[in-house]
């Protein structure tokens, strides 16, 4: 098991199986050094683990809670792109969209749920770029997706 893995179980979670894709699209594209990410749904086996809009339905702490869950999708993904996550050099990248409520304004806050959970699993190498963006609905009324672009050194 890879030093990252160890360290998302010592978290307190377990590292997904890939999700297959919804639409039509894959799951990551690398070029390069670089692999990206598919934006990532909170979805535990298949299936949403939270629905609806942030700042109306969705609590900021739960949609934050939800990013983490779309964190590990993404890194589910990487792992099936390079085989191994100790093989990341630096998270580049995130994007988080919030689905959200017409006045909520706490977009930054739910990303922070996927920024301190990288930090927190990769430390140095998980301080990263960021986007908080606020929009009005996301596929299957998911409250928040999340995507990624990391390094890989080989």
């Amino acid at each position: 098991m890879s030093v990252i893995e160890q360290r998302i179980e010592a978290a307190g979670y377990t590292l997904p199986a890939v999700g297959k894709p919804l639409a039509a699209y894959v799951p990551t594209m690398r070029d390069g050094d670089n692999v990206y990410t598919s934006g990532q749904l909170p979805l535990v086996d298949g299936k949403l683990t939270g629905t609806g809009k942030v700042g109306e339905t969705v609590s900021t702490e739960d949609a934050a809670r939800l990013a983490r869950t779309c964190v590990l999708n993404a890194l589910a993904a990487i792992k099936a792109e390079v085989g191994d996550l100790d093989k990341i050099s630096q998270i580049t990248k995130v994007v988080g969209f919030v689905s959200s409520a017409s006045d909520f304004a706490e977009q930054h806050v739910v990303v922070n749920g996927a920024s301190e959970f990288l930090a927190e699993i990769f430390q140095d190498t998980g301080t990263h770029a960021r986007s908080a963006v606020g929009v009005a609905m996301l596929p299957m009324n998911a409250p928040v997706e999340v995507e990624m672009i990391v390094k890989v050194t080989d």
